[in-house]
């Protein structure tokens, strides 16, 4: 992401963490990241450097599987969930 330099350690990290993750359920992905995640219209937004920036993606419980679906600050996270999340459900 040009001129985001600052969301590349915490991105990184983030990987990190979900490619050691063996979760099976939503609340083990509440056991490690608590109030930095939520769940919206089907997908887990997770809260990235403080909550600066927001990455969207679908988790696979069966496989294991995690898939990214958008990655952006938070303003623009906010614009993906105008007139009831009308742009989020698209991803």
């Amino acid at each position: 992401m040009p001129g985001r330099q600052s969301s590349e350690q915490p991105l990184k990290t983030w990987y990190n963490v979900v490619a050691n993750a063996e979760w099976k359920t939503h609340s083990d992905v509440k056991a490690d990241y608590g109030v930095n995640v939520d769940l919206a219209h089907g997908k887990y937004v997770f809260d990235i450097k403080a909550n600066h920036y927001r990455l969207v993606c679908v988790i696979d419980f069966v496989r294991h599987g995690v898939l990214v679906l958008w990655v952006g600050t938070h303003q623009e996270y906010d614009e993906l969930t105008k007139r009831n999340g009308e742009k989020l459900k698209q991803l």
